[in-house]
């Protein structure tokens, strides 16, 4: 297993802004804003030597953020060659730090760290003008900081553009050498006006044209898988879900007949949605590919009997999916390349790259058992946000049904379900999920912006029910509003929908007495319950 075909492949002589990793959990945050701007960006290692970022002719890069110090040992650092490109370069969060560290500046341990919402003051505090990254911003706005050590003191050229309470060097800049940096995070919904400080920079700074479009993604991906599959054959393990849905349509429309794509049916699945895949890329849909579809429901069942920690589930349900596919590929012959619907969400929550943390498991994400018979994974979306997802399956020919369907886990209902999974648990949350999505639907609830689902917890309560005593479960109802599903708001969801909701669950599905509805934010909860 080498590597994925994204979206860094083939995009030679394009403007492009490079973004080096150093670990932060918003890098790929980042390159969404900059796409905004209709400018490509490219995320690469910390450890990408200046000579090599050169190569690619960036009109700008930007430094992330990360968990580390800058004074300690084994830190993340970069090479102060970096800085004397003569090309605009950002530092954003642990980025600032390591700016003002490389080229002579004082960082320290703040004296009172920032983590939130804080309050900037933007002016340049020695008189020379307004910073141009501040241009329309008004003098005190919100932004969101998450940082232990500060700047100190900035490094000689550099004056101070922005400050805080708690904060000295909250921004500052060498506009001559064209190097600025934000202590706070400009790429967060939270910063009031970070779009456009994000655009002054790549715009204004950098001087980038922004006439790259998210719609050229497919036609570039579809040329990119092409030449790395050749005439070598696909398999996919397609969920039904969004993004292995759009995968599987990017891959057909590349290499056709050359891709199969085994459906799972690992009993897990929402209500009927084992028919609902099968009609759009079974023989009768409109796409060309082999579609084999397993019913390995007691299968799945069997392994996880018993199992309540998530991550053993995610692992557990992961490595069944792997023995599948090698069993259908011993069926239909060789088989080249493993293909999965991996977003960037899921790269993130993973822990993989430079050093993120791991938040939970993904079961298409590394970790594959080291005996799998595939030369090469292919990952066309790994660096796509959902609606970027959304966008390339409407563009590739999905219906709309299919790609604005509520996203769906890897792992199905298995991290819908706290504890134990049984076959009378997971037909518990098929039927309250239909309802509650039945019910949403009837009320007019614009579910395009979010994910909305039933979840079965492991409270189990008494109750009273036709003047007999109960002691059933709890079905969670979740809710949630998101541009980019790394950060998420409970859904403000009109009482008389949950109210309506809650009389049909419970008076319609066997083993539930109570429903509760989750208002827990996307920090400090997941979006899924496990």
């Amino acid at each position: 297993m080498k590597g994925d075909t994204s979206m860094a492949e083939n995009t030679a002589g394009r403007e492009r802004i490079v973004i080096l990793d150093f670990g932060g959990q918003y890098k790929q945050l980042i390159a969404r804003r900059v796409r905004e701007c209709n400018v490509y960006s490219e995320i690469l290692p910390y450890t990408t030597a200046p000579e090599e970022i050169q190569k690619l002719s960036p009109k700008g890069i930007i430094l992330t953020g990360g968990p580390n110090s800058v004074y300690e040992e084994g830190s993340p650092s970069c090479d102060r060659e970096l800085f004397e490109l003569g090309i605009p370069v950002l530092g954003i969060c642990y980025g600032s730090q390591l700016m003002a560290h490389r080229l002579g500046g004082r960082v320290e341990t703040a004296p009172v760290s920032e983590y939130g919402h804080a309050e900037i003051e933007a002016g340049n505090t020695q008189d020379a003008g307004r910073s141009v990254l501040f241009q329309g911003v008004p003098e005190r706005s919100a932004v969101w900081m998450s940082h232990t050590d500060y700047i100190a003191q900035a490094p000689e050229g550099f004056v101070v553009t922005a400050h805080t309470d708690r904060c000295p060097v909250a921004a500052m800049e060498d506009a001559e050498r064209k190097l600025y940096a934000v202590q706070f995070h400009p790429e967060v919904e939270h910063t009031e006006y970070g779009r456009q400080m994000l655009r002054h920079f790549v715009i204004d700074v950098c001087g980038c044209s922004g006439d790259w479009k998210m719609s050229s993604f497919a036609e570039e991906a579809i040329r990119a898988i092409r030449e790395k599959v050749g005439d070598g054959k696909v398999l996919l393990g397609l969920s039904g879900g969004v993004d292995s849905s759009v995968a599987a349509a990017l891959l057909s429309r590349a290499v056709g007949r050359q891709l199969t794509c085994v459906f799972v049916d690992h009993g897990l699945l929402r209500k009927n949605e084992g028919d609902e895949v099968e009609a759009v890329f079974g023989p009768a849909g409109p796409f060309d590919l082999n579609f084999v579809r397993v019913n390995a429901r007691e299968r799945f069942y069997l392994k996880l009997a018993g199992i309540t920690d998530p991550e053993m589930k995610r692992k557990i349900i992961g490595a069944e999916f792997i023995e599948v596919f090698e069993e259908e590929a011993k069926k239909i012959g060789r088989v080249d390349f493993l293909a999965q619907g991996t977003i960037y969400p899921d790269v993130v929550e993973s822990g993989t790259g430079s050093g993120g943390a791991v938040i939970k498991s993904h079961h298409n994400v590394g970790g594959l058992p080291e005996r799998v018979d595939f030369r090469e994974i292919i990952e066309p979306l790994r660096q796509l946000f959902k609606d970027e997802v959304r966008q390339t399956g409407l563009e590739l020919g999905l219906p709309e049904k299919l790609v604005f369907r509520q996203p769906f886990p890897g792992p199905g209902l298995g991290v819908r379900i706290v504890g134990d999974i049984t076959a009378d648990k997971v037909r518990i949350v098929q039927e309250a999920d239909a309802i509650f999505r039945e019910e949403l639907e009837k009320g007019g609830i614009d579910t395009g912006n979010g994910q909305y689902f039933a979840a079965l917890t492991n409270v189990r309560s008494v109750g009273v029910m036709g003047d007999g005593r109960t002691y059933d479960y709890a079905v969670a109802l979740r809710g949630v509003v998101t541009s980019d599903f790394m950060t998420a708001e409970a859904a403000e969801i009109p009482w008389d929908v949950l109210q309506t909701c809650m009389r049909r669950i419970i008076g319609e599905v066997k083993g539930v007495n109570r429903v509760f509805y989750d208002l827990t934010s996307k920090p400090p909860g997941t979006i899924e319950l496990e």
